[in-house]
């Protein structure tokens, strides 16, 4: 839609770079009198496109570049031969057939700078209406550059995203069916190894539910990630109650939650499930990675750390600690820092990604302090309120 939309202006602009009449026409490509701009129109037009714009002249060099394509390109190329400044082969020889076979070509292009960029490229021979006069230049082949940079990203994401959820159910898919025809052969006549299995199959089984559980928690919260939660929860009081319903799993694990908050009074714009998830996914983070090594204390962000208008609560465990390269990646989707332990504590690598969606919902934040041997902080941030009815105040007003 972008490029048909801004293909109208390039025509219409390319009138105001065209060169005075001079010999007769090659190619004629009439347009009405509507076509025309006001004198200076065409080439602020063609400087203010979203899409990047080469034109190259009679000898394949560039003659003009607009903004969008000097940041795409990431140096200026006028006057530089096409294969000269665009640098990938592929557009080199679109070009080419542009000139030499009059040829239309649509093509996408990796290009290799500061930062890789994919670019969808679209190359058109112009009409020559008009041929040069003395020393001036025809415009004589466009080149449009579409950013598909972050498309592209997107797309190995869910490729990603699609062979790991593959892969994190058939494992205990396979697992499972494994055991039954293991129990449907040789072993159904026993029943200590029948009973054996059955508690595995029931752990896979319990593992598989807890993953599309997560998955179809994740899928929720993206759908509904631009809308803003209208109503105000206390953080504090939800905290509290969270800590005393996982008492009981926490204990069995050996662990213990200190929480260090207030009663209430950290109001925020909230969906309460979704803040419930964050906390849950954080202190069942803390608990399998910690154990016993220590009481895992909630308390408000440290105040050296603290952001005006923000509330934040910190889950602190004392457990092994964090290298920092696995750190920016801790909330990718199936990244575990230890994957063993992750499976055998039923983890499903989606717990901190969920927590990163809903913090995106909430326009909170998420940072994360930790180093081998010292335990871990996760702190997340939420725009304060300075009292439910503020909030609810708020609330009403957005609405």
């Amino acid at each position: 839609l972008i490029g048909a939309g801004c293909g109208l202006a390039v025509a219409a602009g390319l009138a105001r770079l065209s060169p005075p009449p001079g010999a007769p026409p090659r190619r004629a490509a009439p347009r009405p009198a509507a076509d025309a701009l006001p004198p200076g129109v065409g080439r602020d037009l063609l400087e203010r496109l979203p899409l990047g714009l080469l034109l190259l002249d009679e000898s394949s060099r560039v003659m003009f570049q607009n903004a969008a394509a000097l940041e795409m390109i990431e140096r200026r190329v006028i006057d530089m031969p096409a294969a000269a400044a665009l640098r990938a082969p592929a557009l080199t020889e679109a070009v080419s057939a542009a000139y030499e076979h009059d040829r239309a070509s649509d093509l996408d292009v990796t290009l290799l700078r500061g930062k890789d960029r994919v670019l969808h490229a679209t190359v058109r021979p112009l009409p020559q209406d008009r041929t040069p006069s003395g020393d001036q230049r025809t415009p004589t082949v466009l080149v449009m550059l579409e950013d598909r940079t972050r498309a592209a990203k997107a797309e190995a994401l869910r490729r990603d995203f699609v062979a790991n959820a593959s892969h994190e159910l058939k494992t205990p898919l396979a697992s499972i069916t494994g055991f039954i025809e293991t129990l449907q052969g040789h072993a159904k006549n026993d029943p200590e190894a029948t009973e054996r299995f059955l508690a595995i199959m029931a752990r896979q089984a319990a593992r598989m539910k807890r993953l599309v559980e997560d998955l179809l928690s994740l899928n929720r919260i993206e759908i509904n990630e631009h809308v803003r939660p209208r109503h105000p929860v206390d953080l504090a009081a939800l905290v509290w109650e969270i800590s005393a319903g996982l008492t009981p799993q926490v204990a069995a694990e050996g662990a213990r939650i200190a929480v260090e908050l207030p009663r209430e009074g950290l109001n925020v714009l909230g969906e309460r499930d979704e803040l419930a998830q964050v906390f849950v996914n954080l202190l069942d983070n803390a608990v399998k990675y910690a154990g016993d090594a220590g009481p895992i204390r909630v308390h408000l962000a440290d105040p050296a750390d603290a952001r005006p208008g923000m509330v934040g609560v910190t889950v602190a465990d004392s457990g092994p600690g964090i290298a920092r390269e696995h750190l920016p990646r801790l909330t990718e989707r199936f990244y575990r820092v230890d994957v063993a332990r992750s499976r055998e504590r039923g983890g499903t690598g989606l717990g901190l990604a969920i927590v990163k969606h809903i913090l995106s919902r909430h326009r909170g934040d998420l940072t994360v302090t930790s180093a081998p041997g010292q335990g871990a902080r996760f702190t997340v941030w939420f725009p304060a309120l300075k009292d439910a009815r503020a909030g609810a105040e708020g609330a009403a007003v957005a609405g």
